[in-house]
């Protein structure tokens, strides 16, 4: 059961939730959840296997840990996991007939509940070798990420958060597409909660990085143009132009020591190090 009801801070009309440091400590745990029910689906990618197949494994770990999926169920959503391949961005249905082969890019996004706290965390795997295409694909996409996470300061400003993304991202030679409308958000006693955070914009703007406060920050980027569109099915969205996607995503916690990656294994050392942040563990 929850310890009690959650302090709510007020920003242009939203209200925000802030977590005591105990129930950081729950989400950590929750995020460890995650973060294994992904280290579990990202060793069974081979080729031949099917998403649903990924999806089984994921649920089983999850469950085998003492929590539930976030994802299943919600707003009906059939799965465990999202499993979106190549030009699938984000919100791909698993299905027993969609098998894996060498070469295919899938996004692997996953969340789990445990004592009523939410995690989410998001992966992009090639099977087998990837392309150099691909490799410098997901490679930008990653360390967009991370570079956002980086800028989850106390003392800051949300959109340091985006701006830290989109810089990393137009930095490239390549002209990569960075997907609009979808992006972070807000994560507690639910999976979505204000605020929104986009992968792009100007620093210095919008509410306030105050200790307590937990984000999912989730890149999304294409190789050509970041045009979606959303399939039939209701839920996965695709590039217009079918050029491939990336998608990875952390939560973090703002902390008075600095970010702690509630979903990374060790807390964003590794991650956060080439930004010379050292977060708390």
């Amino acid at each position: 059961m929850l310890s009690r009801i959650p302090l709510l801070a007020k920003w242009s009309g939203r209200m925000i939730q802030i977590k005591t440091p105990h129930e950081i400590e729950l989400m950590r745990a929750s995020g460890l959840i995650t973060a294994g029910a992904l280290a579990a689906v990202r060793a069974a990618v081979q080729p031949g296997v099917s998403t649903k197949e990924l999806d089984a494994i994921a649920e089983d770990h999850i469950r085998s840990a003492g929590a539930v999926p976030n994802f299943l169920g919600y707003h009906g959503f059939t799965g465990t996991i999202c499993a979106s391949v190549n030009e699938e961005i984000v919100h791909g249905i698993p299905n027993p007939d969609r098998r894996l082969a060498a070469g295919d890019n899938i996004s692997i996004d996953c969340g789990a509940i445990l004592q009523g706290w939410h995690s989410d965390s998001a992966i992009t795997v090639t099977v087998g070798e990837p392309s150099a295409e691909d490799a410098a694909l997901l490679d930008v996409t990653e360390r967009s990420m991370w570079a956002g996470l980086a800028r989850a300061l106390a003392g800051g400003r949300l959109t340091d958060i985006s701006h830290a993304v989109e810089q990393t991202i137009t930095a490239e030679t390549h002209p990569y597409g960075i997907v609009d409308h979808y992006g972070g958000h807000g994560i507690g006693t639910e999976m979505h909660q204000d605020p929104h955070v986009l992968n792009y914009g100007r620093p210095g703007r919008g509410p306030k990085l105050v200790p307590g406060l937990v984000l999912a920050i989730e890149p999304m980027v294409t190789v050509g143009d970041p045009a979606t569109a959303e399939l039939e099915d209701g839920w996965t969205v695709v590039t217009k132009d079918g050029s491939r996607a990336a998608h990875f995503e952390h939560s973090v916690a703002i902390t008075p020591e600095g970010p702690w990656v509630l979903t990374a294994e060790d807390g964003g050392v590794a991650g956060l190090a080439p930004f010379g942040i050292t977060p708390r563990t």
